[in-house]
């Protein structure tokens, strides 16, 4: 698990869980939200972020679509069951993935596509937590 260097501010900054299989990925992205004053943490599955989501709070939940075992729309679906006010950006490289998320009814869940920039992450993080 990683967590940013900010670990211990007040409770009043906005909590990310990012979950991404992939190391680099998921480091490029603690790396960036946590510059722009977020507290994250970071997992690399779906079962650990189920795990994460029951013990503590969140404010977004920002998860890959694609990983072995809890798949993130999956996790998205479970997450949301139990905390419906949970914020939820589903990230992928596949189109068909970003299809199948429109599945997700309610407000609160929104889907970015692989490759992104740096920008657009942070604006689509904004839009659920402002600063």
């Amino acid at each position: 698990m990683i967590a940013s260097a900010e670990h211990m501010v007040a409770r009043e900054t906005p909590q990310i869980l990012i979950v991404e299989d992939d190391e680099a990925m998921r480091e490029f992205l603690c790396q960036a939200i946590s510059r722009s004053g977020y507290y994250v943490e970071a997992v690399p599955d779906g079962a650990e972020a189920l795990r994460r989501v029951e013990e503590s709070h969140f404010d977004l939940l920002l998860t890959d679509i694609r990983m072995p075992g809890l798949d993130g729309l999956e996790l998205a679906r479970q997450a949301r069951r139990r905390y419906p006010g949970l914020n939820v950006l589903l990230v992928t490289a596949y189109v068909q993935d970003a299809l199948g998320a429109t599945d997700l009814d309610g407000t609160g869940i929104q889907v970015l596509s692989k490759p992104f920039n740096l920008n657009e992450l942070i604006r689509r993080v904004e839009t659920f937590l402002p600063q």
